[in-house]
């Protein structure tokens, strides 16, 4: 009977108020920003009456929390660090010395003088000058050194391994310690560059570990990556290192345990200093902006007591020897110890400005970086061209919005009508789990939510035909409902199963945007299914309450396909494989002969974006880079194809420079000035840049994440129908992706990663398509017991003709206001998605089901299949 129980309707409407709600601020975005920036000001102890006003823009009983925008739409700086984690093996052994030394020197009638020798390598080798014999004893002596591994996987290991090399003992780190030293310093650099940032005072910034050895920064609303990198960049380790002598020479040998360092202030001038420091900027607590007894800027600093001590230590007993100021292996200043200074108090004086000295604070507050960073990829969003992706992404959605709408109501009347209200609830849930969650929302993230309006009518549409199919067998309009949702919970479970594994691998192995696009998807594939399910149906249900029709769904003024539909699909299989081969041989011969046209993602280099008053001259633009000598370089104009050129935007892409393994702003910077040389009102809304190790690995990323999509599908069709099912499908799967890229090769438009997220989106929607026809085909082949499985074939695919139709033209719709609306940021990216549903709908009717055809299927499940591989034999009769 057609019914709902009242607690599941209060359970039922209650989710979705709480949905809305949630998604409300989201609404009032700017208001409720300024909300929480006050609130949190005041809660971090400001004061004042607008601070009070604006917080009191917002009602505090109300949600507060909002869907956090990208990059690509607030604009701001991109960046993503290797920290070089074998940095710290040098700095921990170096730090051992004066242990080992005194350690020795202690034991010198036995063991004899000592020298250190020079080494490239992370290690210490103390060779005994006279009597080499007793290396394995002082050895022995190094090995009480020893310290146990401060971590859990090190659990009883030492921290150094103590080896004789002839006559020479050689200290390094053990295995186990160096990787609790990378822990620890990847550890310790995300912290230290987390506390950098937020001294900065910026909005949402991201910091976020990845892999073993990186880090992803994203802050916006800064100016620039070139900027973002000055803060985090720098790895200020300060030292007070104790002063050998002073030298012109800069190759001099400055001797064992010693290194020669270059002055910042005397031109030409270097120190010669012991290489173990008497205090670090470690044991610093506080450094301020200040300005010394000259009215120079100057940066004041006070250590925590050890260093204080250590430090009032050194200067009572070196009075009258000069100590070195050291910032990042350059010396700042090399003073004269006077007196004794106590109190650990100190000011480090030097050829600053105000903003060099005010920096410089920062950076010592917030602690000194343990290891140099190496900047893998950064990316540049200019405010602007943020906005502009904001307005073009609500301008898309409103105009998918409103097609899909329309042509809802068009096909299925009233019922159409219950899916457009689940499809608004369906949007605003997915604004408040987004809200929830903190997520980020990016450009290809409105993608998915567009795609997701295009899709979420599916499952709509799935329980629609069935109801339609049930009225045709006279049981009444309520049972015809009833068993319209029943039935029609098989196909749509399995088919946006499929799909949720999709992004679930995305957002695995993706990152950024492609990682803001799996989120949306994934979130939108579930209140799809909520909605579909639930909240439409019991629309439905109350309709029908009130109405009590005698008739459903029994007219509708738009048709895509008719009505009753006995088309042959198999009568020419030949011709429809032929053609799928063909266009398959097109595109591997394409892909062999011009390959694909790789972006920097894959490729490498950097991509700047550049707009102007003026016609854009290619020309013009190329004789200014031509001069920098940089190699591959690839000038296009962005063509809108809604109003043409008319914007003067170009894009420029330069190849990665041999040899360099980071980005360089250096690079970035030379063809900036050319250009603005060249047209002085040029602007540069976005910059780009991946090096060559990065790009490598999204290769092998993206290879990797579109295997486990069609692998994960494969097992999970096998486990829900048969290895026939499951080969068909992925046969499908297969031929879509091929197909794809070939497009992709022949016409050379930009392959990127963001590509890479629409292939495995189309795996997703295509075996979607393909499910639910394998879903009808399962349950025709239990009712037709005796028909031929080419007839039982024809009869499923006619039957969900029409929902494929549908569903097709509807994504179809979302997807082409999305390509012209969107703007060209992501017009690549929707244009692999209007293909591979085109490609998709195609295999899902003709390859997938002819290659199941070919394999032959059990008819009866707990019996063997006696007819596998024979079905072809009458296929033409």
């Amino acid at each position: 009977m057609l019914q709902i129980d009242l607690w599941k309707r209060v359970v039922i409407w209650g989710l979705v108020a709480m949905g809305l709600l949630l998604a409300m601020p989201n609404a009032f975005y700017s208001r409720v920003e300024t909300h929480n920036d006050a609130t949190m000001a005041l809660e971090m102890g400001g004061d004042g009456e607008g601070l009070q006003e604006q917080a009191e823009m917002w009602p505090d009983w109300l949600p507060s929390g909002l869907v956090n925008l990208g990059l690509d739409l607030r604009g701001g700086a991109h960046l993503l660090a290797e920290v070089q984690v074998e940095d710290v093996y040098d700095a921990r052994i170096e730090a051992m010395w004066p242990e080992i030394r005194d350690l020795l020197r202690e034991e010198r009638d036995r063991v004899g003088p000592i020298r250190l020798q020079d080494t490239d390598a992370p290690e210490l080798r103390v060779r005994l000058v006279e009597n080499a014999d007793e290396a394995e004893y002082a050895a022995s002596l190094v090995r009480g050194l020893a310290r146990p591994v401060a971590s859990v996987t090190g659990a009883g290991q030492n921290d150094i391994t103590v080896t004789v090399e002839g006559d020479a003992v050689v200290v390094t780190l053990s295995e186990a310690e160096r990787q609790a030293s990378d822990e620890q310093t990847v550890r310790t650099a995300r912290e230290i560059i987390e506390r950098r940032i937020n001294e900065m005072g910026t909005r949402e910034p991201t910091i976020q570990r990845q892999g073993a050895d990186r880090i992803l920064i994203q802050v916006p609303g800064v100016g620039s990556a070139a900027e973002l990198k000055e803060i985090i960049g720098t790895t200020a380790q300060l030292t007070f290192q104790p002063v050998v002598s002073r030298t012109t020479n800069g190759n001099e040998n400055p001797g064992g345990g010693n290194e020669i360092l270059p002055s910042i202030d005397e031109e030409g001038v270097f120190y010669i200093l012991e290489r173990a420091p008497v205090v670090t900027g470690e044991q610093l607590v506080d450094a301020q902006p200040d300005f010394d007894q000259n009215g120079r800027p100057a940066v004041s600093f006070r250590f925590n007591p050890t260093g204080a001590r250590q430090f009032g230590d050194y200067t009572a007993e070196n009075v009258g020897n000069p100590f070195a100021i050291v910032l990042d292996n350059e010396v700042i200043s090399a003073p004269v110890i006077q007196s004794h200074i106590p109190g650990g108090t100190g000011i480090i004086t030097g050829q600053f400005t105000v903003e060099d000295s005010t920096n410089l604070a920062v950076l010592l507050r917030a602690g000194a970086l343990p290891a140099e960073l190496t900047f893998l990829e950064e990316r540049t969003i200019g405010p602007e061209l943020g906005a502009d992706s904001i307005a073009a992404g609500q301008i898309a959605c409103i105009v998918a919005f409103v097609l899909v709408l329309a042509f809802m109501w068009a096909s299925y009347g009233i019922f159409g009508l219950f899916a457009n209200i689940a499809l608004i609830i369906n949007v605003g849930l997915i604004f408040g789990l987004l809200s929830m969650i903190g997520a980020t929302l990016t450009l290809p993230g409105i993608a998915g939510i567009v795609l997701t309006i295009g899709m979420a009518v599916d499952a709509n549409v799935l329980v629609f035909e069935r109801i339609r199919e049930e009225m045709k067998t006279a049981k009444g309009a309520a049972r015809a409902i009833e068993l319209g949702y029943e039935k029609a919970l098989s196909a749509i479970t399995d088919a946006n199963i499929t799909t949720f594994i999709t992004a679930l691998i995305l957002y695995a192995m993706g990152a950024g945007p492609v990682r803001g696009f799996a989120i949306t998807l994934g979130l939108g594939i579930i209140t799809s299914v909520f909605t579909a399910i639930f909240v439409t149906r019991l629309i439905a249900v109350m309709w029908f309450e009130r109405k009590r029709p005698k008739t459903v769904l029994q007219g509708r003024s738009l048709k895509l396909v008719p009505t009753f539909t006995d088309w042959n699909f198999f009568k020419r299989w030949k011709l429809s494989l032929g053609l799928s081969g063909v266009l398959i041989v097109v595109a591997l011969v394409s892909f062999l002969l011009q390959g694909l046209n790789f972006g920097i993602d894959f490729r490498g280099g950097t991509t700047i974006r550049t707009q102007s008053a003026e016609m854009v001259d290619v020309g013009q633009y190329r004789d200014a880079i031509t001069p920098l000598e940089l190699g591959d370089v690839s000038i296009t104009e962005v063509f809108d194809p809604t109003f043409g050129p008319d914007e003067n935007v170009t894009m420029i892409r330069i190849q990665a420079q041999d040899g360099q393994e980071s980005v360089s702003q250096d690079t970035i910077a030379q063809v900036e000035a050319a250009l603005q040389e060249a047209v002085p009102d040029i602007t540069f809304t976005s910059v780009e840049s991946v090096g060559p190790k990065v790009s490598g690995e999204l290769i092998q990323t993206a290879v990797i994440a579109v295997l486990l999509a069609i692998g994960a599908v494969l097992v999970y069709i096998w486990l829900r129908f048969e290895w026939q099912f499951a080969l068909g499908a992925v046969i499908a799967l297969v031929h879509d992706v091929v197909l794809t890229i070939g497009i992709f090769s022949e016409v050379q438009i930009q392959f990127d990663l963001a590509i890479i997220a629409a292939l495995l989106t189309i795996v997703g929607y295509s075996l979607n398509d393909t499910v639910v026809v394998f879903d009808r085909v399962r349950e025709n082949l239990i009712k037709y017991k005796k028909k031929p499985l080419k007839e039982v074939l024809n009869i499923s695919i006619n039957e969900t003709l029409s929902r494929t139709m549908m569903t097709s033209v509807t994504t179809l719709l979302a997807l082409l206001a999305l390509f012209v609306l969107g703007g060209d940021v992501i017009r690549g990216f929707v244009f692999a998605m209007i293909w591979g549903v085109i490609v998709g709908t195609y295999s899902s009717i003709f390859v997938a089901s002819t290659v199941l055809l070919w394999l032959g299927v059990k008819r009866d499940w707990s019996k063997p299949d006696a007819n596998a591989g024979t079905q072809f034999a009458n296929v033409d009769a």
